[in-house]
């Protein structure tokens, strides 16, 4: 392998030593997990509209739906930790079928504690899916970190593009009761887990690392409080696309086809969006992808409020594609940052990126509810300029491209 000289124009750190070769079907296997996982986990947003005529729900009561869903994730860090003992492979084999029965269920639930208990537990299995399944396609991914993680993501942002359509698909063969007649998909990509990952544990490459917060804060913190500024910012937008934009659509006249089809057009732009930056950012840079898409997301959002007819199509798919593209570039930082301690650095990570979704997720309900859906999606958009200077404090290092 050679090594790139010196300059700034290479702003990584120093890839995971690749302690085995790149495994292309694992990672394969890893993202169609994803895929079936998070598909699952994409129910809530399309089916809000019918849940709060359901329950007579207010903006911000369907808001902390969604919050209940993403705040099991603070338990990240802790399973980090373990992951970096003892390997939780189990956890990403059993999450699928856990989550699917999980959101499955969500139609037949008859009073709003009921369907905050299935999200917290389909919330749960989400931790346990995503703290261990980035560390073993890092290893499965040897020095094609970056590569390796969009591919992952494909497969989750792909999720949320079907996700919506079958949800609304299949409520209109069976109704909200008929859901969990999709259980046996879950299941399905449980048994395909447990049999490609056999050779990949969800544990760190290294037993004598350990893992701790306060050994690996200080190799993670150069990176993490720049990430985390970036997460609290560009979640503004983020959220509203993946959760209100089906409500903001149907009340403005769209049926729920309609509103469920702009949804997978925009999570199908951030699945190009994800897989493109990811590899790109091994070539040209973490720091200069991340200002490109960060940069870009907010004005596009305006856009998206200021005109109508055919130019949302184009205007949506950009925001899809800006907006919810950042995760495979900064996954690629926390791995690179935290080789010693992957897990740990991951669950750190996941624990920023769930629980503050969760957060915003309130804080828009309650701003819609005030000012209305359009001004809340305006506020956003002014919010996540505010990623731009955190991408500025990413540190600076040398990096040898993948060969």
């Amino acid at each position: 392998m050679t090594t790139q000289p010196l300059t700034a124009e290479h702003v990584e750190t120093t890839p995971i030593p690749a302690a085995r070769p790149y495994n292309p079907v694992t990672v394969l296997a890893i993202s169609f997990g994803h895929l079936v996982h998070d598909g699952f986990g994409s129910f809530l947003s399309p089916l809000l509209p019918l849940l709060i005529e359901k329950l007579s729900l207010s903006l911000a009561l369907a808001g902390s739906l969604a919050a209940f869903q993403s705040f099991p994730s603070i338990i990240n860090p802790f399973l980090g930790m373990i992951g970096d003992r003892f390997s939780l492979r189990w956890f990403a084999i059993v999450a699928p079928t856990a989550t699917a029965t999980a959101m499955c269920l969500i139609g037949v639930a008859p009073t709003y504690i009921l369907l905050a208990l299935l999200l917290i537990v389909a919330g749960v299995s989400s931790a346990c899916w995503h703290t261990p399944t980035p560390v073993m396609v890092a290893r499965a991914g040897g020095q094609r970190v970056g590569f390796s993680m969009s591919v992952l993501m494909l497969g989750g942002e792909l999720a949320r593009t079907i996700g919506p359509l079958v949800a609304v698909g299949a409520v209109s063969l069976w109704g909200l009761e008929g859901l969990w007649r999709m259980i046996p998909v879950g299941v399905f990509a449980s048994f395909v887990l447990y049999w490609r990952t056999k050779d990949v544990g969800g544990r760190a490459a290294s037993a004598a690392t350990g893992g701790s917060w306060a050994a690996a804060w200080p190799e993670l913190r150069r990176v993490m409080l720049p990430i985390a500024g970036v997460v609290a910012t560009r979640t503004f937008i983020s959220v509203c696309l993946a959760t209100y934009l089906p409500i903001l659509l149907t009340r403005e006249g769209s049926s729920l086809l309609q509103a469920g089809t702009a949804l997978s057009l925009v999570m199908f732009a951030g699945a190009v969006g994800s897989f493109t930056t990811g590899t790109l950012s091994d070539r040209i840079g973490r720091r200069r992808v991340l200002l490109a898409v960060l940069a870009s997301a907010p004005i596009l959002m305006v856009l998206f409020l200021s005109v109508q007819g055919w130019l949302l199509i184009p205007i949506l798919f950009a925001l899809g594609f800006t907006a919810l593209s950042t995760s495979p570039v900064l996954m690629a930082l926390v791995q690179e940052y935290g080789s010693s301690r992957p897990a740990t650095a991951n669950g750190l990570y996941m624990a920023l990126e769930f629980v503050g979704g969760a957060v915003v997720t309130i804080t828009i309900g309650v701003l819609a509810d005030a000012v209305g859906l359009r001004s809340a999606f305006l506020i956003a958009a002014l919010i996540a300029l505010g990623a731009v200077p955190f991408v500025l404090l990413l540190p600076r290092r040398a990096t040898a491209p993948a060969r």
